[in-house]
């Protein structure tokens, strides 16, 4: 699920997941690593402090969203008007939320400031955490959960982190973001069965509003407000490229993707904590030790498996192999009763195979996507995986109500075989990576004279030269791109 932001792969540690560790998978890509890290400077002072911030309030939100995850669908029972199905809506109608609103405040911070829509959005989500708190209902808790995720603060937070940050250090910025949110994912996963032993779902609804409201402390005391704010194409969305984002076949199949894997996570959550408490006979308070050991080791497949596949240029066969064994641990959930180790494999092969996509995907979108269409085509990519997180709770708790548990699996992994003959039809990526060069402002006429001067270098793909920001954003092919060519057009790095 850390997912939601990793982007711009195999470059340089990418910009979320280490989607770019693949610079050492070759001589070619390592001979750019060390070349780029040789050139680097390190964070200063104010990037530091605006990192550390911003880093804190996206790992609290995401903590607080995900907290309840490995523990509501047991806690709703007892509330009143429960049904399976509406407990799986409560579960992912954040996701809903989220995709309708992510995009727009985006857009919005670009005209009244980063910070007010932060503001605003840690306010929402904390008004929604009391809410689901005090709610002895169904209704009441999904409607809190509905704010909570209309507090959809991402794409301005990314677009601060941006303003606050040299064109240099992005990558480094958004990498560090990015460690971030996956970190509060596996704390979250471990975390929530232990703390509804000590202060229940409710307690931890409270918590989240605490987390919220540290949020905009940390905001407003710590981090610096920027000189200037500007649209940024790379980590922004624009409305006038989504008919051209959504006509892409490479990056709808993508979408599709991700809407699937998100679906079939939230899912899972609707129905394994009733399988380790009724089959596995474990205690809802004792599943981290299910979890611990699962979540853990998946975690350390991600890597290894990324970057042989990049070694060898094997990345769609990765993400193939990926999904068939996504599709295998949902067939073998589906089977009856199952004991504590063999729930443990099951979920081992899910998380490590779940792990690679979540890492995969983004660096995928990121190479396939236009260079100046990169920001909506990532943004299109959220809104895909927040619909399916949705999909996957409400449609998931119906399936539960209504079959069980098989009809959950039976479900999930036929939306997998489906990505699968999807994903057989996926081409080799190109074997490229992203880059950003400050060349200084420039007046449109002279950045499209530019753009055509950069693209004409050994090793430049495609370039695009931002007048206004007086950034080049430039795809290159590390094994054959002249560096030295490329280094006459980069101005020193400015101050922020």
């Amino acid at each position: 699920m850390a997912n939601l932001l990793l982007y711009d792969a195999f470059d340089l540690l990418g910009k979320a997941y280490p989607e770019s560790i693949s610079n050492r998978a070759s001589p070619a890509v390592s001979h750019t690593f060390q070349s780029v890290r040789a050139k680097s400077h390190p964070l200063n002072s104010l990037e530091r402090r605006s990192l550390v911030g911003l880093a804190a309030i996206f790992g609290l939100r995401m903590l607080g969203l995900f907290l309840i995850l490995p523990v509501f669908a047991l806690y709703a029972e007892d509330l009143r008007g429960y049904t399976a199905f509406l407990a799986g809506l409560a579960l992912g109608i954040y996701g809903l939320t989220q995709a309708i609103f992510q995009i727009p405040f985006g857009l919005l911070s670009d005209k009244v400031g980063r910070k007010p829509v932060i503001v605003a959005g840690l306010m929402l989500f904390a008004i929604g955490s009391v809410i689901a708190a005090m709610a002895d209902s169904m209704v009441g808790v999904i409607i809190g959960r509905a704010l909570q995720g209309a507090g959809a603060i991402a794409a301005a937070v990314l677009a601060l982190v941006a303003d606050l940050t040299r064109h240099e250090q992005r990558t480094k910025a958004m990498f560090i973001i990015g460690v971030t949110i996956g970190v509060s994912f596996i704390v979250a996963i471990l975390l929530g069965p232990v703390l509804e032993r000590f202060i229940g779902v409710r307690g931890i609804f409270w918590l989240t509003a605490a987390l919220a409201a540290m949020g905009i402390g940390v905001l407003l005391v710590w981090v610096p407000t920027p000189v200037r704010s500007v649209h940024h194409v790379d980590t922004q969305s624009m409305p006038a490229q989504f008919i051209q984002v959504l006509g892409n076949s490479q990056l709808l199949r993508f979408d599709i993707g991700v809407f699937v894997l998100h679906c079939v996570l939230t899912a899972l959550f609707v129905a394994v904590p009733f399988i380790l408490v009724e089959k596995v006979g474990l205690p809802l308070y004792q599943h981290w030790q299910m979890y611990l050991p699962v979540v853990l080791l998946s975690a350390a497949i991600v890597l290894p498996a990324m970057l042989l596949a990049e070694r060898k240029h094997r990345i769609r066969q990765l993400l193939v192999g990926a999904v068939l064994i996504l599709a295998v641990s949902q067939l073998a959930l589906f089977q009856g009763r199952l004991s504590f180790l063999e729930v443990a494999l099951t979920l081992f092969l899910f998380f490590a195979a779940f792990n690679v996509l979540e890492a995969m995907l983004p660096s995928l979108i990121s190479k396939a996507a236009p260079i100046n269409y990169k920001g909506t085509a990532i943004g299109v990519y959220s809104t895909f995986q927040f619909m399916g997180a949705f999909v996957g709770g409400a449609l998931g708790g119906w399936l539960y109500g209504q079959f069980d548990a098989v009809g959950v699996f039976a479900f999930t992994f036929a939306v997998l075989i489906f990505w699968f003959l999807i994903a057989l039809k996926m081409q080799e990526p190109e074997h490229v990576a992203t880059r950003l060069v400050r060349v200084g402002p420039q007046p449109p006429a002279r950045a499209r004279e530019l753009a055509h001067e950069l693209g004409s270098i050994d090793g430049v793909t495609e370039a695009v030269v931002i007048a206004e920001e007086g950034v080049a954003y430039l795809k290159i092919d590390v094994s054959i791109l002249d560096e030295e060519a490329l280094s006459r057009f980069s101005c020193p790095p400015e101050a922020v």
